[in-house]
């Protein structure tokens, strides 16, 4: 049986990717801050294929507990899946250091250190999937701290992708649009995000939690073998087009108020 450690698994991308792994018969230990929310991964995953560990993964030890015991519970590590994160961003000039510090340890430093620490653990056939976002891709606007640390994945990436690829150890990324989880929900209620984003997408509808989920779990399968090094972006095209809907192009267009 393969095993996966997902960051941020209690909610969101991370427990739908958790449900998708189990399904197909791996084993995942699920870490996050909230225990409450690690919880909800006992109805998405099998006991016996489920550990949890509530840890804050800015901690310095952090990394050696998680990855201490995955090795403990189940002798090895397959799958690494960099998923914790946190929303909200502000633009540089809004951003004070204490802000700028937790977003790069959380977002940047955390999965360099888990990484630095499963490594020794992975054999050929392992997978690291690091989750950025499309803000890594065009910068996004009040992207800030956000962008840097997402983008920082990116280097990340194409870097283990040459350098224990040839170990047979694949990295690649997954860099989603705006979903609707509990991180993000209250941006759906703002007109300007339906109008940079329904209205700004190409595809019909915006991304799901399913849309990602099912993404990560093929760059985990073995028809992904050859994958390495890549940037998958789930975002119905909205950062590769300068699409524009029929109600966007037709509108007027007047001057917001200072």
């Amino acid at each position: 049986m393969q095993v996966a450690i997902i960051t941020g698994a209690g909610s969101g991308i991370g427990l739908g990717t958790a449900e998708k792994l189990a399904a197909a018969g791996i084993a995942v230990l699920g870490v996050g801050r909230d225990a409450d929310k690690l919880a909800q991964l006992d109805h998405v995953v099998p006991p016996e294929q489920l550990a949890t560990l509530p840890v804050d993964l800015t901690d310095d030890d952090a990394p050696r507990r998680v990855i201490d015991l995955a090795v403990e519970r189940w002798g090895q590590i397959d799958i690494l899946i960099n998923n914790a994160g946190i929303g909200k961003p502000k633009p540089v000039h809004e951003t004070d250091d204490a802000t700028l510090d937790y977003v790069l340890a959380l977002m940047l430093r955390a999965p360099f250190r888990l990484i630095r620490e499963a490594l020794p653990h992975m054999r050929a056939g392992s997978a690291v999937i690091n989750i950025s976002s499309t803000y890594a891709i065009v910068g996004g606007i009040r992207g800030g701290a956000y962008s840097a640390a997402k983008a920082g994945l990116l280097g990340l990436t194409t870097h283990m992708a040459v350098q224990y690829g040839p170990q047979g150890i694949r990295c690649n990324a997954v860099a989603p649009g705006v979903i609707n989880t509990p991180m993000t929900e209250d941006n759906f209620e703002s007109e300007t995000f339906k109008k940079m984003n329904d209205h700004m997408t190409p595809y019909p509808r915006l991304g799901t939690v399913e849309d990602v989920a099912s993404t990560i779990a093929f760059l985990c399968s073995p028809g992904a073998e050859l994958i390495n090094g890549q940037t998958i972006v789930v975002d119905g095209g909205w950062s590769s087009t300068k699409y524009l809907s029929d109600f966007g192009r037709s509108s007027k267009w007047v001057a917001a108020e200072s």
